[in-house]
């Protein structure tokens, strides 16, 4: 249901999420400014557009996939982490106990729906983060595909975090030709306490630039 989809959206940036001037990780991404639906309004999270489209989502492990690749390096030092509050199928690595962390998220799609304009609510859930502050964002294509990223610092549990999230619209390879592919929504969230981005700079770029989403 979308509203699963919600909640794990919410998560990821509640269990992964450094505040500087200038983004930390600057010089892996684009600077393409992203358009919101109301600079002035109430973020609104994807997840609710999508319901309101009358779209279903249904979370599948990343390794489960026959039609779409989705992979993250995991840097030395990182290991796979689980929680409780997770929706299955959520893969995460942690660099020790808590912070960093990164998340893949994978939803499986069913119902039709304008992608870009979707994609206008992609940084809703980050907006919504308590004191948050935007660094940088970008509404550039990844791997061909449409997609949304914004990076920001907010507050949790009484410390600053930095949060890089990314929101992919995929299709997988149709499975035979003239056949429409299955849509997916793919999303990495990044996070590191802020007054560690620095110091963990080098094993996020890397995480971020091996980010693949690609059709199989």
């Amino acid at each position: 249901m979308i509203r699963g989809v919600a909640a794990a959206l919410l998560v990821a940036l509640a269990v992964t999420g450094c505040e500087s001037s200038q983004p930390d990780y600057q010089s892996i991404w684009t600077t393409t400014t992203t358009t919101t639906p109301s600079e002035t309004a109430k973020p609104e999270p994807i997840s609710s557009f999508l319901e309101k489209a009358g779209v279903t989502g249904q979370t599948v492990a990343p390794e489960e996939l026959t039609d779409l690749t989705v992979t993250i390096p995991t840097p030395a030092g990182w290991q796979p982490y689980q929680n409780t509050n997770m929706a299955p199928g959520t893969r995460m690595i942690a660099k020790g106990d808590t912070y960093p962390t990164a998340m893949i998220l994978v939803f499986r799609l069913t119902g039709d729906f304008d992608v870009r304009e979707a994609l206008k609510y992609a940084d809703g859930d980050a907006k919504l983060s308590e004191n948050f502050k935007q660094l940088n964002a970008s509404a550039a294509d990844f791997g061909g595909f449409p997609s949304s990223m914004i990076e920001g610092s907010y507050d949790l549990n009484g410390r600053r975090m930095q949060t890089y999230n990314r929101i992919v619209i995929a299709t997988g390879t149709p499975p035979k030709p003239g056949a429409p592919g299955q849509r997916y929504l793919v999303q990495l969230t990044v996070t590191t306490f802020a007054d560690q981005a620095q110091q963990e700079g080098p094993d996020i770029e890397a995480i971020i630039k091996g980010f693949t989403v690609a059709a199989k």
